[in-house]
């Protein structure tokens, strides 16, 4: 059974990276530096997957008998993840 507030601590840190690099990738990309926004990009996107890979695996766990009570920080979780995915796709 995966740890609960190890795993959402995971898509909180891997998702605000995520987002962060996309914001530092506009911001490349506004200077003129493309070649560096896509760099920053493709790691945005490698922290995105692994902030993705863990909330399969909670939903897996709950699909299960590993089900947890729904708590604010599973929320606030699932909201890093959504603003981090909504970052790259404007990015």
């Amino acid at each position: 059974m995966i740890d609960l507030e190890e795993a959402v601590m995971e898509i909180i840190v891997n998702a605000g990276q995520s987002r962060s690099l996309c914001f530092e990738a506009l911001h490349a990309a506004r200077s003129g530096d493309i070649t560096h926004a896509k760099a920053l990009l493709t790691e945005a996107d490698g922290f995105s997957r692994l902030a993705h890979q863990m909330q399969t695996k909670l939903i897996e766990q709950d699909a299960g008998e590993g089900r947890q009570p729904m708590t604010l920080i599973m929320v606030h979780a699932q909201d890093h993840l959504m603003t981090s995915l909504l970052a790259r796709e404007l990015s």
